[in-house]
């Protein structure tokens, strides 16, 4: 009889264990769990490699390029996070043929955007797309464009938002939909990559939520120094009230960051809503957020590089994005493109 009862009670401690893990669990913000993952350490530990001379500046289609898109395969494989298009092939090439066709200026080499995916747990079908664009502008009068800002900045943001993803995921808190991670080349050269992309889309476009691009990240800009906690968002509302609405409800909850919609602005000369991949998914009407810190002294020239870039500021702004993404990707039903679609007038640098 005592033996039975022994047994029964340590049934009884291991099942009542096994309930309070669960309840606790369920107590736990999975979200905020999750993005203390993405650390500057870990950011400057890829940017200092990605935007280092050895990479030569990622000029569109040349050597220091596929040095970079070797590197984001490379890391995409050690986390078995997969192939967008399957096998151990991430790279959807982009040949020279149709770069040569569509740049305003030059002559290229076949180049690739770098593609991984993290399937959805219930709504596979539906993507949600975090971009950056993985090229720069290469060497000139020998001097290397190390590029650390622009785009480095967005490229290692998204690789600690992707280990995020799927480190939960792998602790079975994946995302409701599924999750595009597209590193788009030739950015520098008038938008190819996310063209290219989008004319030739892995995922049906209609299926595709929303793009949440991330392009330079790092520093801050002259009207800044004094409130150094901001980032420009662009475009939330062109094309959805609902993304926008969201995104402000995540920063105010999570990370607290000046939103500054000083560039969203439709009569601002930069126009820097035309100026970056995003905007190549808002001429199909798929709602958009664009990441911006803005241009610097060192915006274009040979002196971007890795150590200018302010980590903690970086960390910061990649959790903004990291927390988004999962709002989006979580939410019981999709976001709406409730808003007409903006005029379709040429990209520029």
């Amino acid at each position: 009889m005592k033996k039975i009862l022994f047994v029964f009670g340590t049934l009884t401690f291991l099942a009542c264990g096994s309930g309070k893990n669960v309840a606790e669990d369920a107590n736990v913000d999975q979200a905020a769990k999750y993005a203390a993952t993405i650390t500057a350490k870990e950011l400057g530990a890829h940017l200092f490699t990605y935007a280092s001379d050895e990479f030569a500046g990622r000029d569109t289609g040349e050597p220091g390029q596929k040095k970079a898109v070797e590197y984001l395969k490379n890391f995409y494989v050690s986390q078995n996070i997969a192939s967008a298009i399957g096998g151990d092939d991430y790279f959807q090439d982009v040949p020279s043929e149709w770069l040569n066709k569509n740049a305003r200026r030059g002559k290229f080499n076949d180049s690739e955007n770098v593609v991984a995916f993290l399937k959805g747990t219930e709504k596979p079908d539906e993507i949600v797309v975090i971009s950056a664009h993985l090229d720069h502008v290469g060497e000139r009068n020998g001097e290397i464009y190390n590029g650390a800002d622009d785009d480095g900045s967005g490229t290692v943001a998204m690789l600690e938002i992707a280990e995020a993803f799927k480190m939960a995921a792998d602790a079975g808190k994946g995302p409701k939909r599924s999750i595009l991670f597209l590193h788009v080349t030739g950015e520098e050269k008038g938008l190819l990559g996310s063209k290219y992309y989008t004319e030739n889309p892995i995922f049906p476009l209609a299926n595709t939520v929303c793009d949440l691009n991330i392009d330079m990240i790092g520093r801050i800009d002259d009207r800044h120094k004094e409130d150094p906690n901001y980032v420009y968002l662009i475009g939330a509302d062109k094309l959805s009230t609902e993304l926008h609405t969201l995104s402000e409800a995540i920063n105010a909850k999570y990370t607290n960051i000046n939103l500054d919609y000083k560039y969203n602005d439709e009569n601002d000369p930069n126009r820097f809503y035309y100026r970056s991949d995003h905007y190549n998914f808002a001429k199909h009407n798929i709602p958009i957020i664009f990441y911006f810190n803005g241009t610097h002294a060192d915006y274009h020239r040979p002196t971007d590089t890795p150590d200018k870039i302010n980590y903690e500021l970086l960390e910061n702004r990649a959790k903004l994005v990291f927390h988004t993404a999962w709002e989006v990707a979580n939410k019981e039903t999709r976001i709406i493109a409730d808003k007409a679609e903006p005029k379709k007038e040429a990209t520029e640098e």
